[in-house]
């Protein structure tokens, strides 16, 4: 599956939390989130660029698909 190119980070931080990730600290434009030893650090762009994205969800050890079905 490729990886959406609409996600802004308003909606990649609104999904993580429903995920159980806990909002942190925000410094600038990126927000941190936390679950457990896990950090994710969410940049608050209108869109998220698809290497970002792979990116936090290799932080958040979530697959696409796991974060597709937060998400809606």
């Amino acid at each position: 599956m490729k990886l959406p190119r609409d996600v802004s980070g308003n909606e990649a931080v609104r999904t993580l939390k429903r995920a159980g990730f806990i909002v942190r600290d925000q410094r600038g434009s990126h927000v941190q989130l936390r679950k457990g030893r896990s950090r994710v650090t969410v940049p608050m762009h209108r869109d998220i660029d698809p290497g970002t994205l792979s990116s936090i969800l290799r932080q958040a050890g979530m697959s696409l698909e796991e974060f597709q079905s937060h998400r809606r």
